[in-house]
């Protein structure tokens, strides 16, 4: 059995409820709408949120019918702002297929996203639970403020590794945690056994979100990644990330400053591009990235509650973590 099903073992029947719960809000008597909901249906990927949230459900007891709302509430506020993001950054292939705005343009591109946001409040609505309605508007503020943070740095002249943590603790860590906070909170369990569950998964969570994101962005360095994605992509797109950020702070020259600020500012050439993505492999970066991920993840395992939790949902989340980061599971 592989990893994935390994971690699916004990949510298997749930995700069958979700998909087809997931699969019946891509749908629309509109044409033009239509057509963009079919092909967001068909580039679905692993599915790593709505399983947490199941997940998270079982580690208290079992999922209930708001449970299954919530996870394709925040899977469709997910897609909703790859659909936005596409848009932003003008990108033509999401996950190796057509992007929206490349199928339809970018005026169509960001009403099927509004589309998708407003049946992610549906969904969020029909959990019947305000903390999680609640939750839900405060992940959308805080996805947003990640962006726009992002956004920001590539005017600003300081290479500062916290603000790094800041902006995936925001665009990407913080869809984890919410995912695994509302499937605990909508489980099937007492009061006092949600509420120690929400606050482990929260850690929990946190890291392995975190960890996601490096993941990602150690790709952009690595010439031998089996990800497909584009060495040097993130820098084209004026973004620095961990590798480099901690390579310039230990072995970069201030000429190596100056040459990632104009990687930021979108004023660089193809060789300059290089010469970063070179410093942040010779100067430590991704070991260092690399070592931070499994540090996070054996931390984020560490937390699970091995006594209290069924030990096969325990074990799906320690094959989830380990799988997040890469690691032979």
């Amino acid at each position: 059995m592989d990893a994935t099903n390994r971690i699916l073992q004990p949510v298997e029947g749930d995700m069958q409820r979700y998909i087809q719960l997931f699969n019946s809000s891509l749908q629309s008597p509109n044409p033009l709408l239509n057509l963009a909901l079919s092909h967001l249906v068909k580039r679905q990927g692993k599915r790593m949120r709505p399983v947490l949230t199941l997940l998270a459900s079982r580690y208290v007891g079992q999922p209930t019918e708001a449970s299954f709302h919530a996870a394709v509430s925040f899977e469709l506020l997910h897609t909703a702002s790859l659909v936005h993001d596409d848009v932003v950054d003008d990108s033509d292939q999401r996950r190796g297929q057509r992007s929206v705005n490349n199928l339809l343009g970018n005026k169509e591109a960001v009403l099927v996203g509004d589309f998708l946001l407003s049946k992610a409040m549906e969904h969020t609505a029909l959990t019947g639970n305000l903390e999680v309605v609640r939750m839900m508007a405060v992940l959308g503020q805080t996805l947003a403020d990640g962006e726009l943070l992002q956004l920001d740095l590539t005017q600003q002249s300081t290479l500062d590794i916290e603000q790094y943590f800041h902006v995936i603790d925001g665009k990407t860590a913080s869809l984890f945690v919410a995912c695994a906070q509302a499937g605990a909170l909508l489980g099937d369990a007492p009061e006092e056994a949600r509420a120690a569950a929400v606050r482990t998964l929260t850690a929990f969570a946190g890291r392995v979100g975190r960890v996601f994101q490096l993941r990602d962005d150690i790709f952009d360095y690595d010439t031998d990644n089996q990800a497909g994605k584009p060495v040097g992509n993130d820098l084209r797109e004026g973004k620095l990330t961990l590798p480099l950020l901690y390579a310039l702070e230990k072995a970069g020259t201030e000429d190596d400053r100056v040459v990632a600020l104009r990687v930021r500012r979108g004023e660089a050439t193809e060789d300059e591009i290089a010469r970063m993505v070179s410093l942040a492999r010779e100067g430590g970066g991704i070991d260092y990235a690399q070592s931070l991920m499994r540090q996070m993840t054996d931390e984020a395992i560490a937390l699970l509650d091995k006594e209290k939790a069924p030990a096969d949902v325990v074990d799906a989340l320690s094959l989830y973590a380990r799988f997040v980061a890469g690691r032979n599971v």
